[in-house]
């Protein structure tokens, strides 16, 4: 799952950039006032953790032995690693639109445009995708998020703050009152008259409000990573306050679930019982119910238990964190989550020169998170076995993830970007026309 991934102005390099190949749109360059480019690597390696996450969700054993290290593994990645991703992509879309100050005139209608062709080319691709792997997909989702976002480009750190924990505080509630007034017959014939359901089953109320990564909730983390980007991660200061933020949230959010609906609704991993298994008092369902390979187009269950035969829910259900029920505490969990990576990554490759030459070949998976995150679904139907909830061994995973490493570090010694991401970039080229 997962991104997902999306470039910026550049500018000359500095003492102690990366070498262009290793280097993304986003790495390799910084907008005037920011940090420097080297700092900015710590976006690939985030970028490149999220999708070793997604790997894991999708690919991994989902039922390890209780207690076991696999089974915390998956846990600790399954709906976190796709909500990190996320929230990189309103961090990348702030470096298009101008990231410590925003564009304007001319600048900020270019960077307005080169947005919405993203976002309508990975609506496209996220739809063609979700044809043949259902609603696994997030890069729809994508598109749906970048659209939004646009009216979002020009606000400072503390609106995009506010508006974040404004999502994450009522939207919640207000889908679990939508879907409940959504009938079943409401649904159909809404759908019925969408074309993107009937091209790939993940139609318009999919997208915005029933699917797996819904609009209504998950633009909490576009809009805390685009906040992100409007501060000075290179200021240690900022850094440690950031760090203290996304600790509190996590810690504030995952304790408060679990003292309000019971340990196992937050907190219960092993075979069968984590909370993918939807287990355990408060818990509102399967977060990734996927039956048989995703390369056979699986049935996945969106949050909340939307799907089809999900189980019925009650307002209590809105107390969990279970992973992709889009709960409040899910939420803030999450986004506190994706905080203190992002926080670490970029400290980490600032501060430790050796742990950042030694990350090279991952930073490089980073740099083309698309072309990696859709590599391995099409791995994926030439290599169904491997598909989730069809394999027993941690083998299948391990394989994508060093393949993807071994890839984009080949690939990066010779192009500046990944495939995907070159064809992204080129489409976006007739924006320099608008006037």
């Amino acid at each position: 799952m997962t991104q997902v991934k999306p470039p910026q102005e550049l500018s000359a390099p500095q003492r102690n950039a990366p070498p262009p190949p290793q280097a993304s749109p986003e790495s390799a360059g910084q907008v005037s006032g920011g940090p420097s480019m080297g700092r900015l690597v710590g976006l690939d390696l985030a970028r490149a953790l999220a999708v070793f996450g997604m790997y894991i969700v999708h690919i991994a054993p989902m039922d390890s032995p209780q207690g076991s290290v696999g089974s915390w593994v998956y846990f600790l990645a399954e709906g976190r690693s796709s909500a990190l991703f996320a929230t990189l992509a309103g961090f990348s879309l702030m470096l298009i639109a101008g990231r410590r100050e925003p564009k304007a005139g001319l600048a900020g209608r270019q960077a307005k445009a080169r947005i919405a062709i993203r976002a309508v080319i990975l609506l496209a691709l996220g739809t063609v995708l979700a044809m043949e792997y259902g609603d696994i997909i997030i890069l729809a989702y994508y598109g749906v998020y970048f659209l939004l976002a646009l009216l979002l480009v020009r606000l400072s750190a503390r609106t995009l703050a506010l508006i974040a924990a404004g999502i994450a505080l009522v939207m919640p509630q207000l889908a679990f009152v939508l879907k409940m007034w959504l009938s079943d017959s409401v649904q159909q014939t809404v759908n019925a008259y969408d074309p993107l359901e009937r091209l790939s089953t993940v139609g318009v109320l999919d997208l915005l409000l029933t699917g797996l990564y819904p609009t209504i909730t998950w633009m909490a983390f576009v809009t805390t990573g685009m906040a992100l980007a409007r501060l000075d991660l290179s200021a240690p200061v900022v850094r440690r306050r950031l760090a203290v933020l996304g600790a509190g949230l996590a810690t504030a959010a995952y304790g408060l679930a679990t003292l309000l609906t019971g340990a196992s609704a937050v907190w219960n991993v092993g075979a069968g019982g984590g909370p993918s298994s939807g287990s355990g008092r408060g818990s509102m369902g399967s977060g990734y119910a996927v039956s048989g390979s995703m390369g056979g187009g699986s049935a996945v269950s969106g949050p909340m238990g939307s799907a089809p035969g999900g189980p019925e829910l009650s307002a209590a259900d809105l107390l969990g964190a279970v992973s992709h029920t889009g709960t409040t505490f899910d939420t803030i969990g999450c986004a506190g989550i994706a905080i203190l990576v992002i926080v670490a990554a970029t400290a980490a490759m600032d501060r430790l020169p050796l742990l950042r030459r030694l990350a090279k070949p991952v930073i490089a998976v980073g740099t083309m998170s698309l072309t990696v995150y859709v590599g391995h679904f099409l791995a994926q139907s030439a290599w169904p076995a491997s598909g989730a909830g069809t394999t027993t061994s941690w083998v299948p995973v391990l394989t994508y993830i060093l393949t993807a490493i071994v890839f984009a570090t080949i690939w990066s010694r010779f192009f500046r970007r990944g495939p995907l991401e070159y064809l992204l970039n080129a489409a976006t080229k007739p924006a320099k026309y608008i006037r």
